[in-house]
């Protein structure tokens, strides 16, 4: 491990990973721990930015550092589940735990009302992207009604990434890719705040000093000397400006031309491709990339390996290798078992908060095999959705890059790509978005750019015809089921809120 090493962070919604990497991109250490999400009320989804985020970096560091055989850290970066809001006084204290990104579904009145106050054709074509559960605006308009002291004290926003970047340097900066997720505030045109939006979102409260903006490559300060007590980290080293973890991972997966789409599992679904040419469309996200001009276009699903946990923990499964093994026996459309995998309301192309899950056509023949090869193709059938709706907004996506999903194994691409057609590279790297993040960091120090290919090997996953045959009615099934059942999940969801949801259980 000798030689300058670059650490990488990646807090994610339930599991935490830090890696160090060689300036040439060889991973040589990597550690990981889990924390959960604090669900208080239905809808909700919280975590305490000190008690997890920055304590997850604090294990994470004390870990792997220092290196062992004379390895020398000489940059960091850090990725981290977003959008996210953590209104802060003014030493960076949180004033309240953290509302988490799209699956915290509470401020849907206040996008209804955004929406009325502002146009949605007119945030469209200044943000790039609609408002929905997934921008930071009507998480600040809802802290507006309904904890309005909270909103008076705070003195910093923050998301994860930058409340991180603050507790290691001490300077409050946010990246452009997250800026632009914090709609209807941030022009995706002009790569700048919008100044009288975000005093609309506020609703005539004062607007809490907005914080100055980097690209997640630029180096936004050093570790001061009360952050390296704290971790480990030497002091005195940059910090990169940072982004959220999606980004990264197309940092670290080598994706950078159009055509090439990230496909990331994890909790959630997440597709970006990086596109010179953005097309804003209501159903999508277009936020900023890199650099000014470049643009991503990407969706995201509100369920992906959380819905394959759901079934494993419901079934009384102890792990996911039996199970997967299981699923192998059964043939593609799980003989006439369909799902849809809104358990957590959706995402892209949907944008339906009420939303829920539906589980059809079974019988007394069907096992648990059939329901979990049932959740997988679910998922799948949900990013051949998004996929057709990218295709619609300008996307030419040639083939998958993505990391192993959870389960492990190829069982779950294989079936992503026999039900989309497209080819996938799978990277064997176990933490691809702390590769991405220490790309960041090498970029911010002046030690690497953002072409190198830290990526490493892949595995080809190439679509079965016969598969991608068999999955072609399921899937128009599984298309018309949700607009067929629309009114009766929304009823469902409405009686759910009034007699109180059952806690979700956690999401891993």
């Amino acid at each position: 491990m000798a030689g300058e090493l670059v650490l990488g962070i990646d807090i994610g919604s339930t599991t935490s990973k830090a890696a160090l990497v060689s300036l040439e991109g060889r991973t040589v250490a990597l550690e990981e721990v889990a924390h959960e999400i604090s669900r208080p009320r239905p809808g909700w989804a919280e975590q305490d930015a000190d008690a997890v985020w920055w304590a997850d970096v604090v294990t994470l560091c004390r870990r792997l550092l220092p290196p062992a055989g004379g390895g020398r850290v000489v940059a960091v970066g850090v990725a981290t589940l977003g959008p996210c809001l953590v209104p802060a006084d003014g030493d960076g204290w949180p004033l309240r735990p953290a509302i988490l990104y799209g699956i915290d579904t509470r401020a849907s009145a206040e996008i209804d009302e955004l929406d009325r106050r502002l146009g949605p054709t007119a945030v469209l074509a200044r943000c790039g992207s609609p408002l929905t559960t997934q921008a930071v605006g009507p998480k600040l308009t809802w802290l507006a009604h309904h904890e309005p002291e909270v909103l008076s004290a705070a003195r910093r926003l923050f998301t994860a990434s930058s409340f991180l970047v603050y507790r290691l340097t001490g300077e409050y900066v946010l990246d452009h890719h997250s800026a632009s997720t914090w709609v209807p505030m941030y022009d995706v045109n002009a790569n700048a705040w919008i100044d009288e939006w975000a005093a609309v979102v506020v609703g005539g409260s004062p607007v809490p000093p907005l914080p100055p903006l980097l690209w997640p490559q630029e180096p936004a300060g050093v570790v001061t000397a009360e952050a390296a007590t704290a971790t480990g980290l030497p002091a005195g080293i940059p910090v990169a400006a940072g982004t959220i973890d999606s980004l990264a991972e197309a940092v670290g997966a080598g994706v950078r031309r159009p055509g090439e789409l990230l496909l990331t599992y994890g909790t959630t679904m997440f597709l970006a491709e990086i596109m010179t040419e953005a097309r804003p469309d209501p159903r999508l996200w277009s936020p900023a990339s890199f650099v000014a001009g470049s643009r991503n276009l990407a969706a995201g699903t509100a369920t992906a390996g959380a819905l394959a946990a759901w079934v494993r923990d419901l079934v009384g499964a102890t792990g996911f290798e039996r199970l997967t093994a299981e699923a192998r026996t059964v043939s593609p459309g799980a003989a006439g078992l369909v799902m849809l995998p809104y358990f957590s309301g959706e995402r892209t192309p949907l944008f339906d908060s009420r939303a829920r899950g539906v589980i059809a056509g079974l019988s007394l023949s069907h096992t648990r095999a059939h329901l979990f090869r049932a959740a997988l193709e679910a998922i799948a059938f949900a990013v051949r959705h998004n996929l057709d709706v990218m295709r619609e907004a300008g996307s030419r996506p040639s083939h998958f890059v993505s990391s192993d999903a959870e389960p492990k194994g190829v069982l779950w691409p294989q079936i992503v790509s026999d039900v989309t057609g497209l080819e996938q590279a799978v990277l064997e790297a176990p933490a691809v978005a702390t590769v991405g993040s220490a790309l960041l960091a090498a970029a911010a120090g002046g030690h690497a750019d953002l072409s190198a290919d830290w990526s490493g090997p892949a595995e080809t996953v190439v679509p079965d015809p016969e598969a991608r045959a068999a999955y072609e009615a399921p899937y128009r099934v599984y298309r018309e089921l949700y607009p067929a059942t629309r009114a009766q999940q929304h009823e469902l969801a409405d009686l759910a809120e009034r007699s109180g949801s059952p806690r979700e259980p956690r999401a891993s």
